[in-house]
């Protein structure tokens, strides 16, 4: 475990948690504040793109998708923060060879998608039943070809947690690294190279966040429908 990565995202886990719990304890709906505006934006945006996409019943399904869009954003977007100031505040605190992004930490990802994973097989279980068997061996192929049918679904099953995890890391890896070549470049090249590079990298740190959400929706909504 890495404790950098762990502390990083528990404070900003934690920060996110007392945001959402402020804003409900003070919600008006006569003078709202920006402030609620944009979380009530954020929470009916990801409730509507959920019941498009997901067909089950659950109560749990939208507000994971939000926590996980909201969660990872904002891991992600310390990837705009300049590279050497929270290894720096961490220095002061003794924490030596500080790692300032959880996100192209692949123990961070991993653990969040075998997170996803486990509820994907958990509602599996619960919504399919018995039915779960017969679509392991049955499905696509027919019950004459058994063994290619679970080794199909088998492999299908398991690149689930791998592309989740891998295609944040990947991303988010590479970004970083460009902020560690430009903040290389003698200083009037490298404030112009970054900020360029900072506006293009918000588009990246939003479009990551959401499709990693999207893909664990997915993933949720096919564990609840038949083959």
């Amino acid at each position: 475990m890495n404790l950098d990565t762990f502390i990083l995202t528990v404070v900003m886990g934690a920060a996110i948690f007392g945001v959402f719990f402020i804003v409900a304890r003070t919600m008006s709906s006569n003078s709202p504040s920006r402030l609620q505006v944009a979380v009530e934006m954020a929470v009916l945006a990801v409730d509507k793109l959920v019941s498009e996409v997901f067909h089950g019943k659950s109560k749990l399904i939208a507000p994971l998708a939000l926590t996980i869009f909201v969660w990872v954003f904002s891991l992600n977007t310390l990837d705009l923060l300049p590279v050497d100031l929270l290894p720096i505040v961490a220095g002061w605190f003794g924490l030596e060879k500080f790692h300032s992004l959880p996100t192209d930490d692949l123990n961070f990802t991993f653990a969040l998608s075998f997170t996803v994973f486990g509820l994907v097989l958990f509602y599996n279980i619960k919504v399919k039943g018995l039915g779960l068997i017969k679509e392991l061996f049955c499905s696509p192929f027919g019950p004459w070809l058994m063994p290619i049918n679970f080794v199909f679904r088998l492999l299908e099953e398991c690149i689930k947690p791998v592309s989740l995890s891998l295609r944040l890391f990947g991303n988010m890896f590479a970004g970083e690294l460009i902020f560690l070549l430009i903040a290389m470049l003698p200083w009037w090249i490298g404030w112009a190279a970054g900020g360029v590079w900072a506006i293009f990298h918000i588009l990246v740190v939003s479009i990551q966040a959401f499709i990693f959400m999207m893909l664990s929706v997915i993933y949720l909504s096919m564990a609840h429908e038949s083959h």
